[in-house]
């Protein structure tokens, strides 16, 4: 049990970096918010029915009461993805990653709630570092409120989705959860579009770097990701996962940096904010940690 949670949380690291770089390729390519999204679980959906077909058929299968489940994750992983990307558009990388370190935060309180287990203090200590590192960050953007808003109503979907994908792998497959989950993002995003698309020529009027990009998005940092996260919940709490993105922004902000350069510099303090929420995350696997080595063998 200890080497699959050991596996899980490599596996986890290793997809957040991925989805660090999801946010260049956000701002890479040149399309709305919802386009993109669009694109991404649509072409997403694609590749994973197209292996389903190829070496799992039973796959497609639907189980029952799991249909309604689905469908709201769809729901809740689109509007997340939507937002996140128009926060990048309308403020920049750096901060919209920020904000979404307040996901352990909001975790800490919401999962006791839906998962009806006791409050853990350990788990609000450490998410006071983060309200402490948005402060600072506050501090110095309040020119972009309307970017932190739409980030924070981001960062509360992205909670409640693994909140909910963490009760559903319980019962479901991972790729089965992923697929309609993907699909129904998909389905919703192209009736959305059908009505308020001005000029659908421009979701296929694209430069090859845009449709690079968007397969890069689609496949590894969505259709395996999203399968991987779901797997990773198996052996990791959703607290645990939500606070080891706050890494997340680490990744961003240096691929920001370093592809963008000095549009994505920011203040001392809005760095030293990002670090103190960062210290959060080392204190609280530092903690978990101790506290397994203390506990004695079931």
């Amino acid at each position: 049990m200890q080497k699959d949670n050991t596996k899980s949380l490599v596996h986890l690291h290793f997809l957040i970096f991925l989805w660090g770089f999801t946010s260049i390729l956000g701002a890479l390519i040149d399309l709305d918010s919802m386009p993109i999204v669009w694109y991404r679980m649509a072409i997403a959906s694609g590749m994973i029915a197209v292996y389903f077909l190829l070496f799992s058929p039973k796959s497609f299968q639907i189980h029952k009461g799991a249909l309604k489940y689905y469908v709201l994750g769809g729901l809740l992983i689109s509007v997340h993805w939507v937002l996140f990307f128009y926060a990048i558009k309308i403020s920049s990388i750096s901060l919209t990653l920020s904000i979404l370190s307040s996901a352990s935060l909001m975790t800490s309180v919401l999962e006791p709630l839906l998962y009806k287990r006791p409050f853990r203090l350990y788990e609000i200590f450490f998410g006071l570092f983060v309200i402490f590192g948005l402060y600072l960050i506050f501090g110095v953007q309040k020119e972009n409120i309307e970017g932190i808003v739409v980030a924070l109503i981001c960062t509360l979907l992205s909670v409640l989705f693994s909140l909910l994908n963490g009760k559903l792998i319980q019962h479901y497959p991972a790729n089965n959860i992923s697929f309609y989950q993907l699909l129904t993002g998909a389905v919703v995003l192209s009736i959305a579009l059908l009505f308020s698309l001005e000029d659908a020529s421009s979701l296929v009027e694209l430069s090859w770097d845009d449709w690079l990009w968007l397969f890069l998005l689609s496949s590894v940092c969505t259709a395996y990701a999203t399968i991987g996260s779901v797997v990773v919940l198996k052996h990791v709490t959703p607290f645990t996962m939500m606070i080891s993105l706050n890494l997340e922004p680490v990744y961003g902000i240096l691929f920001s940096l370093w592809i963008f350069g000095e549009k994505e510099l920011m203040s001392t303090q809005f760095y030293l904010g990002v670090f103190i929420i960062l210290a959060g995350v080392v204190g609280n696997g530092i903690y978990k940690r101790q506290q397994k080595k203390n506990s004695p063998p079931s």
